[in-house]
This record gives structure tokens, sequence and C-alpha cells, in this order.
């Protein structure tokens, strides 16, 4: 028996920016020197590019990639590319991944998750030719992770009554 599919409302501007300012809040807390602390605007920013392609492209990936390049004070532009190529692959998949379910995107995701943090790996590396060590994909691993969680917050808005009124058309 599979779950029946529902028919989502629009979704507002409003929300996409709200969601986004709150992921850059949240990769702003203190806890980027942990191990595994996913950078919550590259979730966020998949997920928008999958969802709404629209809406959230590519020049919205690279503003948010120099407002968290000023942040962590990297190189300026190591962000804005990475999130650059993050929003255009997610962008460039986003009709085939709508058709799976759930874990089966995150594992669609998981690459391009990958990829975006290798190319700040290697952006840092050219510089100061150090390796952080193989723990630093982890934050791709826990990102996947929380993409069912993310895809029923960000989608929660747009989620229609399950018993709707009947005298209503839609």
């Amino acid at each position: 028996m599979s779950r029946p599919h529902y028919i989502l409302l629009p979704v507002s501007p409003l929300f996409i920016a709200f969601s986004l300012f709150c992921a850059f809040l949240l990769n702003l807390l203190p806890w980027g020197n942990f191990i595994g602390t996913p950078d919550f605007v590259a979730l966020v920013l998949v997920f928008w590019g999958v969802h709404q392609p629209r809406k959230v492209g590519i020049g919205t990936a690279f503003f948010l990639g120099l407002l968290m390049d000023v942040h962590d004070s990297t190189l300026l532009g190591e962000n804005a590319l990475a999130y650059t190529l993050l929003s255009y692959f997610a962008i460039m998949l986003h009709r085939r991944v709508l058709w799976f379910p759930l874990m089966t995107q995150a594992m669609h995701v998981f690459p391009l998750l990958l990829m975006a943090q290798s190319v700040q790996l290697g952006i840092r590396f050219m510089v100061s030719g150090k390796f952080p060590g193989w723990f630093y994909f982890l934050e791709s691993a826990v990102a996947v992770a929380l993409w069912p969680l993310a895809t029923w917050l960000l989608l929660a808005p747009q989620r229609r009554a399950v018993d709707r009124d009947h005298t209503r058309p839609i």
C-alpha cells in the first residue's frame, strides 16, 4: 500500500527567504568547529533547488556563499563557488529527485553535498596545504541524515489539511 500523494499549496517567497535566513543563523552559531556539524545553508539551498528551482537559483546561492565567506573569514568566493555549483546541480537534478521517496532523495543529495565540500576542501588545500582529515566529510553524512526532517519542516506550510472542507473546490 503506497501512501497518497497530496497536492501542495504554492510556496510563499517570504517563507523561502525566512527558511534561508534561519539556515544562515544556524550556521552562525558557534558550533562550527565541532566535527559533523552540517552546513544548514547548503542543505536548505539544495532543498529549494530541488523543490522550487525557479524561485531559488544560482544568484541566491552565490549571495549566500559570499555571506558565509565573510562570516567564516575564508577566502572570498570559496563558499560562493561551492554553493553556486551545489545549486546548479540541484536544479539540474530536480525533476529526477522528486520522483523518489525521501530516503532515495537523500541518496541523490549526498553526492551534491560531498561535491560542495570537496570544492571547499580543494580551495582550502590549495591555499593552506592542510588536509583536515577524513572526518571532514562527516558533515555531508549528517546533512543527508537531516534531509527527511528538513523536507518535513520546509514542506509543512504547503501541505493541505487531510480533512479538507468539502464545500471548497480545492
